[in-house]
C-alpha cells in the first residue's frame, strides 16, 4: 500500500484528477486482507458501495446490458438493461450497448430470426418488412412459417448457441468471413469479425460464470509466497470467507476455524442471470484465481463443469481471430 500511495507523489504522475484527489485527501486507511484475492474482491465491493468519484472502473456494476429472446409467438432478440424473474433465453452481461448490439448483429447474420419489433399473431397476417422481401427473414408476419417450425429451426438454434454450443452462430460467420476475404472485401470482413468476437466473448464469459455460480460451495487453496496456504470459500460465485494458514499449521485447521463464520449465500428462488449472488466482475476475479496452476480444489458441493461443446472450447479460435484483429488482417481459414 505504501508503494501504491508513494507512486501518486512522483514526478511521472501527471493526471489532473489524481492531483485533485490528493488535494482533497485527508488520510489513508488500509483494510488488512488475508490474501490478494480477498483484497481484489473487497476493492470491487467498496467501489460499488461508495462510488468514489476518482474511480472510473467498477463503480456501477448494475449498468450492464443483456440480450434475450422475447416471450411471444415468434420471438425476436431484444436488448434490455435488466432481466425479469423469468429471463428465458438470454446472453450477457455486456459492458455497453455497442458490444451488445454487435452480438445481436452476429446472431442475425447467422440465424434468420425476425428483426421487426411488431408483436406478431400466430393466426393473423401483418404487413411485411423489407427483410422479408429480400429473403433475409422467414416472414412470420405473412404466416409463411408456423410457430413450431420457427421454434425448431431458429429459436432452438439461438438457445443452443447461447447456453451450450455456439456452432449455429460461429460456423455460418466463419464461412461468410472466408467468402468476404476471398472477394477482398476486407472492411466488410473486419466488421463481421468484430461482431463474431463480441458474440463469442459473451458466450464464453456467460458459460464460464454459470459453471461456478451453480456450485453451492467450493473450497480452494493456494500456496502462499511466504509459506502456508491461501484459502478461499466460494459460494455461488461469491467469496464467502478468506484466510491464510501460516507455515507449520495444517490448512484444514484454519479452514475449520473460518468455515462457521463464512457468509451465508443463498441462491434466489428464481435466479435470473448467471451471477445472481455477486457481480460478474467479482466472480471473474475468483475464476482467475481458481484457474491458476498453483490453486488446488479442496472440496466442492457439486462438480465444476462447462458444457462439453460450449464456447470455452473455442478459446483457441477466439485467440486466432483476435490476433488478426490486432494486426489489421482477416482470418481466411
Amino acid at each position: 500500500i505504501a508503494t501504491r500511495v508513494r507512486s501518486y507523489f512522483t514526478a511521472g504522475e501527471k493526471r489532473a484528477r489524481i492531483s485533485e484527489m490528493l488535494a482533497a485527501s485527508v488520510r489513508v486507511e488500509a483494510v488488512v486482507c488475508a490474501h490478494s484475492l480477498e483484497a481484489q474482491v473487497r476493492e470491487l465491493r467498496l467501489i460499488a458501495a461508495h462510488s468514489p468519484p476518482y474511480n472510473r472502473r467498477s463503480k456501477h456494476p448494475e449498468r450492464v446490458h443483456w440480450i434475450k429472446l422475447t416471450d411471444e409467438a415468434y420471438p425476436r432478440l431484444s436488448m434490455v438493461r435488466k432481466l425479469g424473474p423469468q429471463p428465458g433465453v438470454c446472453l450477457g452481461p455486456f459492458p455497453g450497448r455497442r458490444t451488445a448490439q454487435a452480438a445481436i448483429d452476429a446472431v442475425h447474420e447467422a440465424i434468420a430470426l425476425r428483426q421487426c419489433t411488431t408483436r406478431l399473431s400466430a393466426r393473423r397476417a401483418s404487413s411485411a418488412c423489407a427483410l422479408a422481401e429480400l429473403g433475409r427473414c422467414p416472414a412470420p408476419c405473412l404466416l409463411r412459417i408456423g410457430t413450431e417450425e420457427y421454434q425448431e429451426t431458429l429459436v432452438q438454434h439461438v438457445q443452443q448457441a447461447f447456453h451450450s454450443d455456439p456452432e449455429p452462430v460461429i460456423q455460418p460467420l466463419l464461412r461468410r468471413l472466408a467468402k468476404l476475404a476471398e472477394q477482398q472485401r476486407f472492411e466488410d470482413a473486419s466488421r463481421l469479425r468484430d461482431r463474431m468476437l463480441a458474440f463469442l466473448r459473451a458466450a464464453t464469459r456467460m458459460q464460464r460464470l454459470a459453471g461456478l455460480t451453480s456450485i453451492a460451495e467450493l473450497v480452494a487453496a493456494r500456496r502462499a509466497k511466504d509459506g502456508g496456504w491461501e484459502i478461499a470459500i466460494i459460494r455461488h460465485g461469491r467469496l464467502a470467507a478468506a484466510a491464510t494458514a501460516p507455515p507449520g499449521v495444517h490448512p484444514r485447521r484454519t479452514l475449520d476455524v473460518i468455515w462457521p463464520t463464512a457468509e451465508t449465500v443463498l441462491l434466489p428462488a428464481t435466479p435470473n442471470n448467471p451471477t445472481p449472488c455477486a457481480t460478474a466482475e467479482e466472480t471473474e476475479r475468483i475464476l482467475d484465481w481458481l484457474e491458476k496452476p498453483q490453486t488446488r480444489l479442496v472440496e466442492a458441493s457439486a462438480g465444476w463443469a462447462s458444457p462439453a461443446r460450449g464456447a470455452m472450447r473455442l478459446r483457441g479460435l477466439l485467440a486466432q481471430v483476435d490476433q488478426p484483429n490486432r494486426r489489421g488482417r482477416v482470418l481466411t481459414e
